[in-house]
């Protein structure tokens, strides 16, 4: 096809980009994409010109000894396509490069014009935030020139990581593993994920007690039972968990001032408790006021899409792109909270339109960013447009719907009033039997008026409270008295530090400075593709293999490890990006040091000897054990002493997803005792004939059967992996022979047709309905879970995050006394029956079965005959132990581009022409 006609071409980086905008710009406009980069350093050898393929830097692509210019080459998949524009550009009159507004579009922008050469013709610089019609047309009308500094910044950078990846990654073949990678960015997010775990396999667990106590104030308050923990005895605090150090001791600034319960301490004092009268001793209340979140930039888009959204970082990003390139949102790459006038006003106008004026502030909002040096001038990412598009106005569905929902709720709240409202804390206090005086503290928040938490609330790492959460307490004075319906003593224990997930471990970057918001997701998927991280649940859990790679660099590359000197040099690159500081100068100090500092070369260049066995070699059980893990080519595996005394007479692989921190020495002899691949027969399958065995795999013990061998080739045994409650010692055929028969089918649903079963996976039972799974509360379910409970569970809204309450286990009516419904529920201790305010433990000879409301009432006024207190005092002789933590178990031949001291030259003289 040719043009003729004379036209101006605008050139953007997407397929996508170019639709859209052509669609806005209409005829005399060509608009085509790049499609991403056009040039780049050779990605192989067989990329490298044959002419610097002799030089000592060849490899590197860039002439370390002479100003470390880079040598860019075309790469054969784009060189047709480069053909394409050159084709289009003869026929223009004008040419507008418009690829994106940061640092990268910048250099892909230089880039082009740089391979493109366009002669006689004026060239912009096109730049947009958002791709809509006034937005484009104001782009078109209002071009710029190429910002050389972020052209600078942006190549020091790709020199910076080609040096860092191609100088250190061989070492890592010649001393770990072949096919290994380092990166600048990406090693120093490997060594935060490894650092998290070092701290949870050197955490130690401390145990301690408290009380917990449901109070009745009485029958003149509405809001009669709260709920209340103990705070004090005899004036002390009660130690909590943040009291306790990571080694297991209590912190010294808590020693002396805390009162540490054990179990025996605090089952007495509830026995001593039991006929106490409580009065309370002080009421404290604050107002509360939440101010609403910013609007969204990257690294927040990112973490909130993982917490609501149960998005990777990689999708997220991905899903955005298509949405700004579609024209739903301003441009996703941006560390900026600001919004426009238009957008501030198209937000006001929606809060007006849809909560009313009662929720819009006088004034509008305006937000800071708190990033340091925030790139560029951009905007918050927020809907696109001069008038916001409510979601359903959009017509979009599946992961855009949601993420843009996300992202105009966000927006839409940012211009919202405050949250107000109460916070409450009564402390109330009496003496036990044994002369202690104990103080119970109960917290509650009432909000009056909710805001901008009517439209958005964010959400929350591990567990903590949301900010629209509230608990109501009953309006209690001073001096009042109140009584303990039950007091029980609850056992504890600390938890190791939490491992990071996507979001989190998005933040500690920002947080820290190291790298950009726009790399993260690229950084992400590359520690976990290349097997450095993976994923249990939605933890990043570090491989053994990552373990070894950060010790070599802790070691040999110390400075270009440590998170200090990464931050510093973002810092580095933003002074260069802003004019202050010569890209030469800083690559220099990076790659030949100075007097002070060793640089990269010389630390490559002098390594000396490495002890490869050395550093794949980890103690388990401390160094004395004699057991060692070792990372493998194959991957890691134990070795340890045998019965005869041979140091490493025995063997035994590691299971791939067992976490570096659960490898306890008990582990490590059970793994010793059945080791991957040794079979234990069980018997012939009664109904098939077939060998039934039992062994222990990568990931974890298993049962099989063995197949005959005239068996047909695509024909695969059925596996099926132990429950948590066997063992390879203690399992028996009739076991093995009902795992091998999962998964069951439970029935269809009679809405949809659609098969429900229940299946066993890596994170526990759960159901399955086509691409609905709904996790089951405990294995044995599998096998008796019913269609109509199953029904039941799908019926209710698919729970995110924290699993919700138990529910009851059988409804009965309500109580003749209260008038409040009975149920029956599974406790600590056993069944029991509650009408929401008195519980009573079923009797040895009730069962949940045969229960009736008559017996439940009979129970329950037993209950109340006996007093608020009896049932706390009894309660606490039948502590159980305090809970084990979770955690711990559970080209053609091209020339090359030189890039020279000319490109400048080579702007300024395209900047004359426009």
């Amino acid at each position: 096809m040719t043009h003729a006609v004379a036209h101006k071409l605008v050139i953007v980086e997407s397929p996508a980009k170019a639709r859209t905008i052509g669609g806005y710009l209409g005829q005399g406009y060509v608009v085509e994409s790049s499609i991403g980069h056009i040039r780049d350093l050779p990605q192989s050898a067989a990329d490298t010109p044959a002419k610097i393929k002799d030089k000592p830097w060849g490899r590197l692509a860039v002439d370390v000894d002479n100003g470390f210019e880079p040598y860019y080459v075309v790469p054969r998949d784009k060189k047709s396509h480069i053909t394409k524009l050159k084709g289009l550009l003869k026929d223009a009159d004008e040419l507008y490069l418009a690829t994106d507004e940061d640092r990268e579009g910048e250099a892909i922008a230089w880039h082009l014009l740089d391979e493109l050469k366009p002669k006689n013709i004026p060239v912009h610089r096109m730049v947009f935030h958002e791709i809509t019609k006034s937005a484009i047309q104001a782009a078109v009308d209002n071009p710029r020139q190429i910002n050389d500094d972020l052209v600078e910044a942006q190549e020091a950078r790709r020199i910076l990581d080609r040096l860092y990846g191609y100088e250190v990654s061989p070492v890592l073949w010649k001393k770990v593993m072949s096919g290994l990678s380092a990166g600048r960015v990406q090693s120093v997010a490997t060594r935060l994920v490894v650092d998290k775990e070092r701290d949870r396999m050197a955490f130690k667990i401390a145990s301690y007690w408290d009380l917990e106590g449901t109070f009745d104030a009485g029958s003149k308050h509405d809001q009669r039972m709260f709920p209340a923990k103990v705070y004090s005895v005899d004036e002390r605090r009660v130690a909590r968990g943040s009291d306790f150090t990571s080694e297991g001791v209590l912190k010294s600034s808590a020693e002396g001032k805390v009162v540490h319960l054990d179990r025996t301490r605090a089952e007495a004092l509830v026995a001593g408790l039991g006929e106490t009268t409580f009065d309370v001793r002080s009421v404290e209340s604050k107002p509360y006021r939440r101010s609403p979140y910013a609007p969204f930039r990257t690294t927040t888009l990112q973490q909130e899409a993982s917490r609501k959204l149960g998005m990777g970082a990689s999708v997220t990003m991905s899903v955005a792109q298509r949405l700004y390139e579609n024209g739903f949102i301003t441009y996703m790459r941006t560390d900026s909270t600001t919004l426009s006038g238009t957008a501030v006003n198209a937000a006001r106008a929606q809060v007006q339109e849809l909560y009313g004026a009662e929720y819009l502030p006088d004034a509008p909002r305006t937000y800071a960013s708190k990033v340091k040096n925030a790139q560029e001038a951009h905007e918050a990412i927020r809907p696109a447009g001069e008038t916001f598009r409510t979601p359903a106005q959009t017509g979009l569905k599946g992961e855009q719907f949601r993420l843009y929902e996300l992202i105009w709720m966000r927006t839409v709240a940012s211009q919202m009033k405050d949250a107000v409202g109460q916070s409450v804390t009564i402390r109330l206090g009496g003496a036990a039997s044994t002369g202690e005086d104990v103080v119970f503290s109960a917290s509650g928040r009432v909000i009056t008026f909710h805001g901008f938490l009517k439209a958005y609330v964010e959400g929350t790492d591990h567990g903590a409270a949301s900010d629209d959460q509230e608990t109501r307490l009953p309006q209690l004075a001073e001096g009042d008295a109140v009584s303990a319906a039950s007091i029980s003593a609850n056992g504890h224990e600390t938890k190791p530090p939490a491992r990071y997930t996507e979001a989190t471990l998005i933040k500690e970057l920002e947080e820290r400075e190291i790298g950009r918001p726009s790399t993260y997701a690229s950084i992400i998927g590359t520690i976990l593709n290349r097997g450095y991280v993976y994923k249990k649940g939605t933890a990043l859990v570090p491989a053994w293999l990552a373990f070894s790679v950060i010790r070599l660099l802790e070691e040999h590359f110390p400075r270009q490890i440590s998170y200090e000197f990464t931050a510093q040099m973002e810092d580095v690159l933003d002074e260069i990006a802003a004019g202050r500081k010569q890209r030469n100068t800083e690559l220099g100090e990076f790659y030949y040091g100075t007097e002070e500092l060793d640089g990269l070369k010389k630390l490559v260049d002098e390594l000396g000897d490495i002890d490869a066995r050395e550093l794949a070699t980890f103690p388990v059980g401390g160094p004395d054990s004699g057991v060692n893990l070792r990372v493998g080519r194959y991957g890691p595996y134990l070795e340890g002493p045998d019965d005869e005394g041979n140091p490493v007479g025995k063997r035994a692989n590691v299971p791939d997803d067992l976490p570096p921190d659960e490898l306890t020495l008990e582990k490590a002899k059970e793994l010793f005792a059945n080791p991957a691949g040794e079979e234990i027969e069980l018997g012939a399958h009664p109904e098939t004939g077939l060998r039934v065995v039992a062994k222990n795999g990568r990931f974890g013990p298993y049962v099989t059967e063995d197949l005959p061998e005239d068996a047909k080739k695509s024909a695969k045994p059925r596996t099926g992996s132990l429950f948590k409650s066997m063992s390879l010692d203690t399992i028996t055929l009739d076991d093995a022979v009902k795992l091998l028969s999962l998964p069951r089918v439970v029935g269809e649903d009679p809405e949809t047709g659609d098969e429900i079963t229940a299946q066993n996976g890596r994170y526990g039972p759960y159901l399955k309905k086509g691409t609905d799974s709904r996790s089951l509360t405990s294995e044995d379910q599998l096998f008796t879970v019913t269609l109509e409970e199953a029904l039941k569970i799908y019926s209710q809204p698919k729970q995110r995050g924290r699993a919700a309450a138990a529910p009851p286990l059988k409804e009965l009516g309500n109580d003749p006394v209260s008038g409040q419904p009975v149920v029956v529920k599974s406790g600590r201790f056993g069944e029991y029956v509650t009408d929401g305010e008195y519980n009573a433990t079923l009797r040895k000879d009730d069962t949940v079965e045969d229960l009736t409301l008559e017996r439940a009432a009979e129970l329950l006024e037993e209950r109340r005959a006996r007093g608020p207190a009896k049932k706390g005092a009894k309660k606490g002789a039948k502590k159980a132990p305090a809970k084990k933590s979770a955690a711990k178990k559970t080209t053609a031949k091209k020339t090359a581009t030189k890039k020279t001291a000319a490109k400048k030259t080579t702007k300024k003289a395209a900047a004359k022409k426009s």
